[in-house]
């Protein structure tokens, strides 16, 4: 696939923070509002606690999140003694993103698609990730410059993780990144169901507010693995606008127990050799 006009990725550098990364993971989606970021930063948290050395990184330039979730919001990067940049560290996962860099949050990125992927190579090449057992990185939603980017700095890829909702027009969307994975020759890892219905918290009744069962479907008609799915849950919502992975923020909850489930299944492929 031909490379976009301005993409000049600096070689030497990003191979050889590579080196250090036994697998990369790419946590895309086909659309946003599907809970993609709040599955990456869980996912990093469930690796961490299965003592599993893991990094962080935040690609949507546009909308970086990651810092919000993770309680590193206004954290800024340092440098260290050879002029690396240090990733910020939160309960031992190493944390890269955009929001890092922006002296407001508020402050909006108003860049190119060439601007975007020097950035990205440098979040690869110029940041200090020392020995990673998984680099989580977290992808925009679509298939556009910033996972593109990605897919391109990293030829061996270890492979993606879909994110979609039950709904016709996510699982509609989930397709799109299939094929975009399969195209760019990325394995894909699993598909992941998220708000897969809700437990009324008074009356303990299920409500299938978006369906549920649509990426179990979807999985085995494109032959890839089901990782596992989420229920909706105001817990998740309140532990990331406070800034704590909802692993880390809850005691004996059962979709905490679904989100560590699905870090298990997606070690366990990757580090079994497993990937469809």
């Amino acid at each position: 696939m031909e490379k976009p006009k301005g993409f000049r990725p600096q070689k030497p550098k990003v191979e050889a923070t590579l080196k250090k990364i036994k697998y990369e993971i790419l946590i895309i989606s086909g659309k946003g509002g599907v809970g993609k970021s709040t599955l990456a930063v869980n996912l990093a948290y469930s690796l961490a606690a299965k003592e599993r050395s893991v990094g962080l990184l935040d690609v949507d330039i546009h909308g970086p999140s990651i810092g919000k979730m993770t309680g590193i919001e206004g954290v800024s990067l340092t440098v260290d003694e050879n002029g690396k940049i240090k990733p910020a560290v939160k309960d031992g996962v190493r944390i890269v993103t955009m929001a890092s860099l922006l002296q407001s949050p508020d402050a909006p990125v108003i860049w190119r698609g060439p601007l975007k992927m020097k950035a990205i190579e440098q979040f690869l090449g110029d940041i200090n990730w020392g020995e990673l057992d998984y680099l989580i990185i977290d992808a925009p939603p679509g298939t556009g410059d910033e996972p593109l980017s990605v897919c391109q700095l990293i030829p061996k890829l270890t492979g993606s993780v879909i994110i979609t909702t039950p709904q016709d027009v996510a699982l509609l969307d989930a397709r799109k990144t299939v094929s975009f994975s399969r195209a760019l020759g990325v394995p894909v890892i699993g598909i992941v169901e998220n708000m897969s219905g809700f437990t009324c918290p008074y009356c303990g009744k299920k409500i299938d507010i978006f369906k549920t069962g649509g990426a179990i479907k979807a999985a085995k008609q494109m032959n890839l693995n089901f990782l596992g799915d989420v229920p909706l849950d105001p817990k998740i919502v309140d532990s990331s606008d406070d800034g704590k992975p909802f692993i880390t923020a809850v005691e004996d909850n059962p979709n905490a127990e679904k989100l560590e489930q699905i870090a298990e299944n997606i070690m366990n492929i990757i580090e079994k050799n497993k990937i469809t």
